[in-house]
């Protein structure tokens, strides 16, 4: 069963579309990766989702419903994110206490669990917590809802990288255990490598691509050599990424689908192929086209002047 359907989405705020066209689906019980860069509309789409903001147009279904103002979805769905509000007035503790009466699949005994061993105290309250303390009992939340649809739009903000680590160990853990529909919206990419998948990428309020983790890893290839060399090999090669460097050499990405053959020849014309890392090739793929060029650019001209 499809858990998320999204055929021509579009949203626009004041005079700028934040999603133009989008198209998607996703099946049940899948940990899936939105990857973008800031602004590229992932907070947008998963809001969407969850039916705290409306769609323009376009037809977006989750378990079949429509979102928005739809008490099933809602019932069905937790979003978390690092802007979490909760009463003032409650502790931690009581905060906990409360989502075993609004969250149908709650696990409480995992929300103490998980807040006994990130050292939290009972009577502190939510609004008193750092940054990093914040995420992570926003994150126990999250997993100990049990959400059938579970959305985590940036969930490592603040978080450094031994509570990230056990962040992304605890979640496999349940979701191994109690299998549902995960989205996660991160730029730590190169950190849910083994976590994710599936992934989305999103640029400038369009998917990019979508595809599973193991194929995303292997989706592209670089090319290093002179650049005269390398040109005559990017002839007909779809190039997702170039790049000209010092010495007339050059980088160049292109998508994986080499012969034996044609690796053969690059090999002995002098082209260093290489694999290209999963995080490196989602930057590349959502990078815009800025006539003032790369950052390196900025530096030349300073030389220049």
């Amino acid at each position: 069963m499809k858990a998320i359907k999204c055929k021509d989405l579009n949203k626009r705020f004041y005079r700028k579309n934040a999603l133009n066209d989008l198209s998607f689906s996703i099946e049940e019980n899948k940990i899936v990766g939105v990857i973008g860069r800031n602004g590229a509309g992932k907070t947008t789409l998963l809001k969407i989702i969850a039916g705290l903001l409306k769609e323009k147009s376009g037809v977006i279904e989750v378990y079949g419903r429509r979102p928005f103002n739809n008490l099933f979805v809602s019932a069905n769905t937790i979003y978390i994110d690092d802007a979490m509000n909760f009463p003032t007035a409650l502790t931690l503790k009581e905060i906990l206490e409360e989502g075993k009466r609004f969250y149908h699949h709650w696990d409480h005994d995992l929300a103490l669990r998980l807040f006994d061993y990130f050292g939290f105290n009972p009577s502190q309250h939510h609004n008193e917590l750092s940054k990093g303390k914040e995420s992570t009992f926003n994150m126990i939340v999250g997993l100990a809802s049990r959400s059938p649809l579970t959305i985590f739009d940036e969930p490592t903000t603040g978080m450094d990288a031994a509570v990230r680590k056990d962040f992304y160990r605890a979640l496999l853990k349940d979701y191994l255990a109690h299998p549902r529909t995960i989205l996660l919206s991160t730029h730590h990419l190169e950190e849910m490598e083994d976590l994710l998948e599936e992934v989305l990428v999103i640029h400038e309020g369009s998917l990019k691509l979508q595809m599973s983790m193991d194929d995303l890893k292997e989706y592209g290839v670089g090319l290093t050599g002179k650049k005269d060399v390398v040109e005559p090999f990017l002839k007909e090669k779809e190039i997702l990424w170039k790049k000209e460097q010092a010495l007339d050499t050059c980088y160049a990405v292109i998508k994986n689908d080499l012969t034996d053959h044609e690796y053969q020849r690059m090999k002995e014309a002098g082209v260093q192929v290489s694999p290209v890392k999963a995080n490196d090739l989602c930057i590349y793929l959502t990078e815009s086209r800025n006539e003032k060029g790369s950052v390196d650019d900025v530096f030349d001209r300073s030389a220049d002047v």
